[in-house]
């Protein structure tokens, strides 16, 4: 199974343009809102007709402008998992999945099918509700089985969370893993979310502004996001424009320190550092910081660090776990930021 994938939409003010390929593997959009993820996903599916450009999903040619190939949704056989999962609601929960199994004209493997989905869902003592009696979590389930029972070529799961609490989050995420693990074709997830993209993707695709931005494995992306943007999407705090040096050094504006780089790094435009990889005590790129301001959270601790002499300047943020900053802790603290842990970024 693989999806090939080049688009063009023009809306006037935004231009989506989108070239992506994927094999029997979960790519994740990452981007903020309105950079055209949901908008990819609706191509895909047939809700918005792309201006120019080709989708092909497991060697079937879905549209192409040039050939004038343009399937219905009907029959692209594309699963779309919509954020408010798109229920029927006067239709009970079997009726809803019922809808997605009607491509199968024998009625007695049409039910087969359903119960044997309804039965791994854990939705056959619901099986006579309407969505409005079912939880967050029986929602998605309902909908998530109306999918697969379509037998479709390709997963696509729009923002699959965001109608969730935050208690129930965690755990449809598990069973959402298992979904994508047994259904062992090709899945699309959009999200803003990068913990949830960094545990449900094998690649991810950082989105901006209608384009993609970079692609990548979902390790090399965290580790090298490549722009200030992308950075941002993958949860960096840390982030300051820079300005050359002489001494081959930069100066980081924003936080009004001079740093060296990786050796053999050219020099950026901007440099990232994860908050959880500053590190205590002197060491290459050294400086003592005032304590501006510490938060604490659940499990670790927020310091906000302005480094002496440059007052002003934007704080570093710094987390570390509770009994670290508490061995730690004073009006002012030593701290050094490793060359290998700053991201360079375009």
């Amino acid at each position: 199974m693989s999806l090939f994938l080049d688009i063009e939409k023009d809306l006037g003010s935004f231009h989506l343009r989108v070239k992506l390929d994927a094999e029997n593997e979960t790519l994740a959009l990452l981007g903020g809102s309105g950079c055209g993820k949901s908008m990819t996903l609706r191509c895909i599916a047939g809700i918005v007709r792309p201006d120019r450009g080709r989708i092909e999903v497991d060697g079937v040619t879905l549209f192409d402008s040039e050939k004038g190939v343009d399937l219905s949704p009907q029959t692209r056989r594309t699963g779309l998992l919509f954020q408010n999962y798109a229920l029927f609601p006067n239709m009970t929960v079997r009726q809803n999945i019922l809808c997605g199994a009607r491509r199968e004209r024998d009625g007695g493997k049409r039910e087969k099918k359903v119960n044997e989905l309804m039965e791994s869902f854990g939705l056959l003592p619901l099986a006579g509700r309407l969505p409005s009696q079912l939880s967050g979590g029986q929602q998605q389930r309902t909908a998530q089985a109306r999918i697969l029972v379509s037998d479709p070529r390709i997963l696509l799961l729009d923002e699959p969370f965001s109608a969730l609490d935050a208690h129930l989050r965690f755990r449809l995420e598990q069973e959402v893993r298992g979904v994508i693990r047994d259904f062992g074709k090709t899945v699309v997830l959009v999200s803003h979310d990068r913990d949830e993209v960094y545990r449900l993707s094998d690649r991810i695709a950082l989105m901006e502004n209608g384009q993609i931005d970079a692609v990548g494995t979902r390790h090399q992306i965290f580790a090298a996001p490549g722009t200030a943007m992308g950075a941002a999407l993958t949860g960096c705090k840390n982030i300051s424009p820079v300005t050359p040096l002489a001494d081959g050094r930069v100066r980081a504006e924003d936080w009004g320190i001079d740093l060296a780089l990786p050796a053999g790094v050219a020099v950026p435009g901007s440099l990232g550092i994860r908050m959880h990889d500053i590190c205590p005590g002197p060491g290459p790129n050294g400086f003592r910081c005032r304590v501006a301001e510490e938060l604490e959270n659940p499990f670790s601790v927020t310091v906000f660090l302005v480094p002496e002499g440059a007052e002003g300047a934007v704080p570093l943020g710094w987390e570390l776990d509770k009994a670290a900053w508490a061995a730690l802790r004073g009006d002012r603290v030593e701290v050094h930021l490793p060359p290998e842990k700053l991201l360079i970024l375009q």
